[in-house]
């Protein structure tokens, strides 16, 4: 082929590869969204799906917040012995900025089937003074839409509806804090406004655990919730009743049963009027998560020392041991009242 035909042809794709590159594109109609001001890298935060109720708030939604607030999401279940050490730092960051441009919305994904009523989550709702939006997410929809594992679990969301920040279970509270005034600050800017946002941290009276001396990890009773850390012989088969009896030694951190339990998915319940909890802890504190049927008494002792008695009924959770330092300990839950239902274990 002629040379002069070749550099012609050459010249001429180039000249329409130019233009190509040049001509402004625009999103198909099924992708079109409201871009920021300036374009960003991250993720878009998903909507809040599937809820299937509400407290403090008559219905809310992300769309109809980004663009004016800053948003944290704060993923709880309110048995979460974790969550509920977060809530006094949520409750002060409300109350400091709610009027500086911050929503917090309280996301409730139950653990437990129990924490699906409605009525569980706003009694625990006033019990901790929460004031923000609580939303439930009871089929834990929006759970799975933020790919979401843990208990707690916050997300912070910038005015442009992106994740800016994340993070699990306790703790990273001061970070969490700066990084709301930051956001906060640029909103301010972005939307023309002059008020201060506070540059110091707020200050909240909450008790954090030293974790590294907790020696014994959440216990599970139930056969489908079961970790493993359970003693008896005889196991958790499942949808049982079966007679327990203590063996002539424990070894620490398994639960230990004495008396006639019924093994459900989730929980162990006492059958027989009289039963015993017994577990060699390595803690400061000891919580539980249980119920009772029918109102169940719990005397308490510790190291076999009697400390405190104590009645059950409501589903929720329950401080049996408020230790002055950690150490390893063994208490005895001595039950009486058929119907008691006994869920977890967990430390502080």
């Amino acid at each position: 082929m002629n040379k002069k035909i070749v550099l012609g042809i050459v010249i001429v794709l180039i000249v329409a590869a130019i233009y190509f590159l040049q001509e402004p594109k625009t999103e198909p109609a099924a992708v079109e969204r409201v871009m920021p001001a300036k374009q960003k890298s991250g993720i878009v935060a998903p909507e809040l799906v599937g809820i299937s109720g509400s407290i403090n708030t008559d219905g809310i939604t992300l769309k109809e917040l980004v663009g004016k607030k800053v948003i944290l999401i704060d993923m709880w279940t309110y048995s979460c012995i974790n969550c509920q050490r977060t809530i006094p730092y949520l409750n002060a960051w409300y109350e400091r900025y709610k009027d500086k441009g911050l929503e917090i919305i309280g996301v409730h994904s139950p653990e437990f089937a129990f924490e699906k009523k409605f009525e569980n989550v706003q009694r625990a709702v006033e019990k901790f003074s929460i004031k923000y939006p609580v939303v439930l997410d009871n089929d834990h929809a929006t759970w799975n839409a933020y790919s979401n594992r843990y208990w707690p679990s916050k997300y912070l969301i910038d005015i442009d509806g992106y994740i800016a920040w994340k993070h699990f279970g306790e703790g990273a509270y001061d970070e969490a804090e700066h990084k709301i005034q930051e956001l906060l600050k640029e909103r301010m800017e972005r939307l023309g406004m002059t008020d201060g946002i506070p540059e110091e941290m707020a200050e909240v009276a909450a008790e954090t655990p030293e974790f590294s001396r907790i020696n014994t990890p959440e216990i599970y009773l139930g056969y489908g919730f079961t970790r493993g850390n359970f003693g008896n012989k005889e196991g958790l088969p499942v949808a049982q009743t079966i007679k327990y009896t203590l063996p002539d030694g424990i070894s620490k951190n398994n639960v230990y049963l004495d008396g006639q339990w019924y093994v459900g998915e989730d929980h162990v319940k006492l059958a027989s009027d009289k039963g015993k909890v017994v577990l060699k802890y390595d803690a400061k504190n000891v919580n539980i998560v249980a119920s009772s049927t029918i109102g169940s008494g719990l005397t308490i002792l510790v190291d076999g020392k009697k400390t405190t008695t104590m009645g059950v009924e409501a589903e929720d959770l329950y401080t049996v041991v408020s230790g002055t330092d950690y150490g390893e300990h063994t208490l005895e839950l001595d039950v009486s009242g058929a119907g008691f239902k006994l869920y977890t274990f967990t430390f502080g």
